[in-house]
């Protein structure tokens, strides 16, 4: 083995086992990405400089909100896996779509999910679907770093082979070709989550949530760029493989993303800040 070959850390994959119940670090990666953002969407709320005055939604929509875009993540996400990823087998086997303890979530699933979410939630309580959406991505990246962060420690959506001299490179546990590999669990982990979240929040200071739809818009951008970055470095998904060009299913998901959130920012700074209006209660 090369001198600076890493060797995958040893991780257990269930966080906590009393008797027959397990759980896992993937399962404590939503909870905690749901629980730590609800906090962090309440504290935007609470701020009023950020929006120009009264926030557009009170706390205790936002309460209600979560128990709908954790459902969105989870139905959402799931779907997309099954319809994105691995079709075939979902049509063999259609109970094993259930079986979500085995994995498989599609990040862009979940994001179709947390969309129907807003709509419907924003409509029945009359409120700015752009503002909730604003407030929505803009916790978004805490629950993607823990999510990369999970990912890595199942040893699963391993990077692509690279030369054993990188100094980070590793042999993943369950790759049967033991090849040195880029962490791109952890590439993600930066780009999607630190990275995404940081310009996230300096945006938020600098205003943008008094445009709806600006810190939506920036969001569905990056995470596409941040994303289509990441698949360079992570190897796809085996029953997928490559596809036209040598580009991924990963990829080809995050493109319209690049549209969609250019013309959410155009149209936020076209149609400026709304004036204030009276806190909704």
């Amino acid at each position: 083995m090369p001198f600076l070959l890493i060797d995958f850390p040893s991780f257990n994959p269930i966080a906590v086992a009393i008797g027959p119940f397990a759980i896992r670090w993937y399962a404590l990666a939503y909870i905690g990405g749901i629980v730590i953002g609800w906090l962090y969407a309440r504290s935007l709320l609470k701020t009023e400089r950020l929006w120009g005055g009264p926030a557009p939604m009170s706390l205790m929509q936002i309460d209600d909100f979560i128990l709908w875009v954790t459902l969105g993540i989870i139905l959402g996400g799931r779907t997309g896996y099954v319809l994105f990823y691995n079709l075939p087998f979902f049509i063999k086997d259609p109970a094993a779509i259930f079986k979500l303890w085995e994995g498989g979530m599609s990040f862009h699933g979940g994001f179709l999910g947390c969309v129907a979410a807003v709509m419907w939630f924003a409509h029945r309580n009359r409120i700015s679907i752009l503002s909730l959406g604003d407030i929505t991505t803009a916790v978004a990246p805490i629950g993607l770093l823990l999510g990369r962060i999970a990912n890595f420690i199942n040893g699963e959506l391993w990077g692509r082979a690279t030369d054993a001299s990188l100094p980070w490179a590793m042999i993943f546990p369950h790759d049967p070709s033991h090849l040195p590999r880029h962490p791109s669990q952890l590439y993600e982990a930066g780009m999607e989550g630190i990275l995404l979240f940081t310009v996230l929040a300096i945006m938020i200071r600098l205003g943008a949530l008094k445009r709806p739809g600006m810190i939506l818009g920036a969001f569905i951008l990056i995470y596409g760029l941040t994303r289509i970055a990441g698949e360079h470095f992570r190897e796809p998904d085996v029953q997928l493989g490559f596809l036209w060009g040598g580009l991924t299913m990963g990829m080809l998901l995050s493109i319209p993303m690049l549209l969609v959130g250019a013309i959410l920012i155009v149209w936020a700074v076209r149609r400026g800040a709304p004036k204030p209006t009276a806190a909704i209660s």
